[in-house]
């Protein structure tokens, strides 16, 4: 508030001088600018733009001195919820054990599985960003939240046995979504990148959860066989692709089919740039002051020499046209300029 009425202080002050200085100027305006007695077209909106200078640099060094000191610690220098965010919904069931996924079917489904999530580890910044990874099987449940050493996230992909902490039973994923909504809820708006990783499952047709404001992108990634099933406690189990494409547009989301090929980089591109304010979104009160005061110095320093150079079009003296009669020669003006002398105009020396 303080910022506010020093501004409005300021502009009051700059409004009455430059009053005053159009009278004075007024007086002059013929020997300032030649016999019309006006500048150029450009010159009058001079006086509107140094009152807008002067308050655009009042308040600017008026909200700097208000706001507290911003100290830079290098690659510490976010916290809490500047860090942008990634949720991992995985799908740790038995089914992902089977090996029949990769370019040449010989890979587990998790193992699978934890290659995509590399590569896309490799190719974002992800120092950027918190991981958070759910484990889904008969139920959800939190492995890490919030992590920030990406090498707590790799042993987690790195095949660990973690259906044996869960009960047996049918894959509920939407149970992983749920609590993937819930993890995400407190965080700011579209910061969140939410990425699930399973080979399928049956999803009702009611019961998907609602992804809270923080969730900017969903990307459901399939890995598994989708043609040819691989048998697991008496039935064929391969990638359910109808069932993981239904979850990505129920959730306005994408799907991937990772079981052959990475995530592409205009896939990438997408995710990443949907957790990414606009740029005006990201600036504060601090960077709009400085604005402020760069513009108004920018102003007050060059409408001087504008006004000096292409103030008028106005210029003492006669220029040169071409040569003259015979015997003439020049005399230069105050400004700058040539006229010419003759033998009628020069004026005689001393005898």
């Amino acid at each position: 508030m303080v910022a506010e009425i020093l501004l409005a202080i300021a502009v009051v002050i700059a409004t009455a001088a430059e009053m005053l200085h159009a009278r004075r100027c007024a007086r002059v305006a013929r020997l300032v600018f030649g016999p019309k007695g006006r500048p150029s077209w450009w010159a009058h909106a001079a006086p509107f733009l140094r009152i807008a200078a002067i308050g655009a640099l009042t308040w600017g060094l008026a909200t700097l001195y208000d706001l507290d000191p911003k100290v830079h610690e290098g690659a510490t220098a976010k916290e809490g919820d500047a860090y942008r965010h990634v949720v991992l919904v995985l799908d740790v069931s038995p089914s992902m054990r089977l090996e029949d996924a990769g370019p040449e079917g010989d890979q587990s489904r998790s193992q699978r599985a934890a290659d995509i999530l590399e590569s896309f580890f490799a190719r974002v910044a992800i120092d950027e960003y918190r991981l958070s990874v759910i484990a889904v099987y008969s139920d959800a449940r939190p492995v890490v939240v919030d992590a920030t050493d990406i090498a707590v996230v790799r042993n987690i992909l790195s095949d660990l046995p973690m259906h044996f902490a869960f009960n047996s039973g049918k894959t509920d994923l939407l149970s992983g979504l749920e609590l993937a909504a819930k993890t995400a809820w407190p965080w700011e708006p579209r910061s969140t990148t939410l990425i699930l990783v399973s080979d399928g499952d049956t999803v009702p047709a009611t019961g998907m959860p609602t992804m809270p404001a923080s969730v900017a992108n969903v990307l459901v990634v399939g890995v598994g066989d989708p043609a040819k099933g691989t048998v697991l406690n008496g039935r064929a189990s391969r990638q359910d692709v109808s069932t993981l494409r239904q979850i990505a547009i129920r959730l306005g989301g994408k799907y991937h089919n990772g079981n052959e090929k990475h995530l592409s980089s205009s896939l990438l591109k997408q995710i990443t740039e949907a957790t990414e304010d606009d740029a005006l979104e990201r600036l504060t009160k601090r960077e709009y002051a400085l604005l402020a005061i760069a513009l108004g110095a920018s102003v007050l320093a060059l409408l001087p020499l504008l006004l000096h150079y292409f103030g008028s079009r106005w210029t003492p003296g006669v220029p040169i046209r071409g040569a003259g009669a015979p015997g003439a020669s020049t005399r230069q003006t105050a400004r700058g300029h040539r006229r010419e002398e003759t033998p009628r105009n020069r004026v005689p020396g001393p005898v």
